[in-house]
């Protein structure tokens, strides 16, 4: 009961957040047109991708360490250090080759993918340590936070007239508010942070090396279409495809919000040696998870 809970308050988090974010692109299409739309696209895709290689699975490997319940404190700390410095070597390659980053999106939006990045990849240790802390409603909450506020942020931005660096900037605003109150939450529950000891990053380390497929998976399914477009069309087209694609998102809306949830239950069972109680956990996840994809479909 309780982990159907969960999922639905999350389900819900996302579906509204769904909804926030497909009205403010349909705002943002009709004020400033499909090439602005496309130039932001194509930015966030790139920043995606990069945040693949400033990660390379450490996310996941933090959400299951610190959910075994044991040390969270220095896994925490470990992972905010590897994934810092991940993205100090991405951020100067990106500025080192600012003309061809620039060129490729077709606006000078270097800095912005930097900074952004910085955003997602803290967002994301925000994110990493609320699942391990079973608190993946609290995460659902967040992002639908985050969604609005970047939402809002840009249509503010459009108002004033900023145009496309508006986009980015209100991404970078809205990341920035839910970073504040996602680290808040995350003090209150975690406790305190420790020192980290070898052992904690070679362990960290150990997990990552496979969980980043995952993540690889995840950004190919997303964005690699955005990013090999960039190359052959222009920007126009590729804001038109990614206001489709956002619409096709809601019918798997309801599967990931299981993901999610039964990740950190499932882990902290694998580390009692309980897995008579994870495969009951899988049965009645598939039993659901076709909820809103399979009438979707038709």
């Amino acid at each position: 009961m309780r982990l159907g809970q969960t999922s639905m308050i999350f389900f819900a988090a996302r579906l509204l957040a769904s909804a926030i974010g497909f009205a403010a692109t349909l705002y943002i299409a009709r004020n400033l047109g499909a090439a602005p739309l496309g130039i932001y696209h194509l930015g966030i895709g790139l920043v995606s991708w990069l945040a693949i290689v400033g990660k390379v699975g450490v996310s996941g490997a933090i959400s299951k360490r610190v959910s075994e319940g044991e040390e969270r404190g220095q896994y925490a700390m470990a992972g905010a250090l590897l994934i810092g410095s991940l993205f100090v070597i991405v951020a100067v390659t990106v500025l080192l080759f600012r003309s061809q980053v620039n060129q490729y999106v077709g606006y000078p939006a270097a800095v912005f993918v930097v900074l952004i990045l910085f955003a997602s990849l803290a967002y994301g240790i925000v994110s990493s340590l609320l699942t391990g802390l079973h608190l993946v409603h609290v995460r659902g909450v967040l992002s639908t936070v985050r969604t609005g506020g970047r939402s809002l942020f840009q249509i503010l931005a459009v108002i004033a007239g900023l145009g496309a660096a508006g986009l980015f900037w209100g991404h970078l605003a809205g990341s920035l508010l839910v970073l504040g109150i996602g680290l808040y939450v995350v003090w209150r529950n975690l406790g305190s942070l420790a020192r980290p000891r070898r052992r904690h990053f070679r362990s960290l380390i150990d997990f990552a090396k496979f969980s980043w497929l995952g993540s690889l998976q995840s950004r190919m399914f997303n964005y690699t279409d955005v990013i090999v477009l960039g190359f052959f069309v222009s920007s126009s087209f590729i804001g038109i495809y990614s206001v489709a694609w956002n619409i096709s998102q809601f019918l798997i809306l309801f599967s990931g919000a299981l993901s999610s949830t039964l990740f950190p239950e499932m882990s902290e069972l694998s580390a009692r040696r309980d897995p008579q109680a994870a495969a009951d956990i899988v049965e009645q996840s598939l039993t659901y998870g076709g909820l809103f994809l399979i009438p979707g479909v038709f």
